[in-house]
């Protein structure tokens, strides 16, 4: 047996499959570098960091399937493999390749089955009185349908063992469960499908590095848009904002909990929905998440290198780590706090409408982010703003935005016209929202829906009359018809489209507060992580 290990890395380039993983595969390879063992990667991903020559001390450029990495693991003669850090296909491997002979270093394959297997997960949060959304996984329509019934709709349904959210969807009625079921299936074959009631609350999440007795966590990121918005493509900010200081404690007590009885060795992500001052578990991701590059650089811990670690036999404790919440304000464990930041910092998605043909820019439990962002200041608004503006929207000054939006959003919607109106932008309405909007006493130039004759919303956008389009989905074949040819034709004329009303009160706020230039800071990111102690 030789001193090599093999890295799983991401596989085949799939929209959220590529840089996040690559960093934490590149990371992982350093780490075991430096214990003194002889690195290999195994991926076929051109466009990633971990297939240049130089990065490990081998390189197979082969797919990422249980039979390549077994002739590589035999050819090599490998201690073992690292499947943590490549992703949902490099996880999905563990269990056939230890089947196979091969030690899977760091979390075991029973403790990963424990956490993606949807029977075996609810029993184990059931034993640590962790509560859930309320649901099960299925294998049919029928017991679908019966699920559905039993929690109420909306309901969310989605495969087993997939990446991004793929073939994920919330539905709204036993007619639209039918037509989407089978996709689900189809997306993972052999799967059951897992359907939960939908909660709507806001989502939050937090990576946990673990020992298999004692877990860090390095911070808690709280999403900007509510639940049922994939994480990859939600914004998000760090410290977190809204989130009380009891909820954060039960976030961090869950996340310890989960860990030490999963036998976690390594990294773990684990997603909330948090309603009121009450926490759900929504699902458990026995590996590394997209969040790690970014967790990493704004606390300072470096997480993989931590987490590779432990996952070799090392203890938190030894590296000079203990259980709980990292204090990035301190550089040490504390208790989760409402004070002042040092500093923020926004994570913001990146999209490529506008080089992808016939892509429907809503977003849902889908991934469709290509990349993100960062954003940093010493104001929430300050740093929001930052992260918009780099994630490549750009709001045309003086033009009209137009508000579209569900009844359900109409009284957000309210707050949201007032701040963009003292940020000097016109207002236009269809007709709902321009109604509501004139009860408040709000002003707003009054267009048509497509169907409905002119001046329309297509005409203003057509003209170059818009500067950003809120438009949030409306259920209904007619109403979706409509709302994705108003949300293409602003991709093609480059008019900045929302479609959270989340999202929108958070670009509402930020473009109120940046008519005063004076919040903006800009310095080097290092300059931040250097006053960040200072600044208590």
């Amino acid at each position: 047996m030789s001193d090599s290990i093999l890295v799983l890395g991401s596989g085949p380039i799939r929209i959220g499959q590529g840089i996040e993983f690559d960093y934490s595969c590149v990371h992982c390879v350093w780490a075991l570098e430096k214990l003194g063992y002889r690195a290999l990667i195994i991926n076929n991903n051109p466009e990633t960091v971990s297939t240049d020559f130089d990065t490990g001390d081998g390189l197979y450029f082969e797919p990422v399937t249980h039979d390549d990495v077994l002739r590589v693991v035999r050819s090599e003669g490998c201690l073992g493999v690292v499947t943590q850090f490549g992703g949902q296909t490099a996880i999905n491997l563990a269990a056939p390749l230890a089947a196979s002979g091969v030690k899977v270093l760091g979390t075991q394959p029973e403790a990963i089955a424990m956490a993606e297997d949807r029977e075996q997960f609810d029993e184990l949060l059931t034993s640590l009185g962790i509560p859930k959304p309320a649901g099960r996984a299925v294998r049919s329509l029928a017991e679908a349908k019966g699920v559905a019934r039993e929690v109420g709709y909306p309901v969310l349904v989605r495969p087993s063992f997939v990446l991004g959210g793929r073939a994920m969807e919330i539905v709204y009625s036993e007619e639209q469960l039918g037509g989407f079921y089978a996709e689900a299936e189809d997306a993972n074959p052999g799967q059951p499908v897992l359907v939960d009631q939908y909660l709507l609350g806001q989502e939050a999440e937090v990576d946990v590095i673990s020992d298999g007795v004692d877990a860090l966590v390095p911070g808690i990121m709280e999403h900007i848009e509510r639940a049922g918005v994939h994480s990859g493509d939600s914004m998000a900010v760090f410290p977190p904002v809204n989130l009380s200081v009891a909820v954060q404690e039960l976030m961090v007590d869950y996340a310890c909990r989960i860990a030490r009885a999963l036998g976690v060795k390594g990294l773990m992500n684990i997603q909330f929905i948090i309603q009121g001052e009450k926490v759900f578990v929504l699902e458990v991701n026995p590996r590394a998440s997209r969040t790690v590059p970014f967790l990493s650089k704004i606390t300072g811990v470096k997480m993989v290198q931590v987490a590779t670690n432990c996952m070799m036999g090392q203890s938190l404790a030894s590296q000079g780590y203990k259980s709980g919440l990292w204090n990035v304000s301190t550089q040490d464990i504390g208790t989760p706090t409402l004070e002042k930041a040092p500093f923020y910092a926004v994570k913001a998605p990146v999209f490529s409408f506008q080089k992808l043909a016939k892509v429907e820019p809503s977003l849902g439990p889908e991934m469709k982010s290509t990349g993100e962002i960062m954003g940093i200041d010493f104001e929430y608004e300050a740093a929001l703003y930052k992260a918009l503006i780099a994630s490549g929207i750009h709001f045309k000054p003086g033009g009209y935005v137009i508000l579209t939006v569900t009844k359900d959003d109409k009284d957000k919607t309210v707050g949201i016209a007032r701040k963009l109106l003292a940020a000097g932008y016109k207002l236009a309405a269809t007709p709902g929202t321009h109604t509501r909007l004139k009860e408040e006493g709000i002003e707003s130039h009054l267009v048509m829906k497509i169907q409905e004759g002119s001046p329309s919303l297509l005409e203003l956008i057509f003209n170059g009359e818009a500067s950003l389009m809120i438009n949030t989905p409306t259920v209904g074949e007619q109403s979706t018809k409509e709302a994705k040819q108003m949300r293409r034709a602003c991709i093609e004329s480059g008019v900045v489209c929302i479609t959270s009303i989340d999202t929108a009160e958070a670009v509402a706020q930020a473009l109120h507060l940046f008519a005063r230039p004076e919040l903006s800071n800009c310095m080097p990111y290092t300059e931040y992580l250097k006053q960040r102690g200072s600044l208590r």
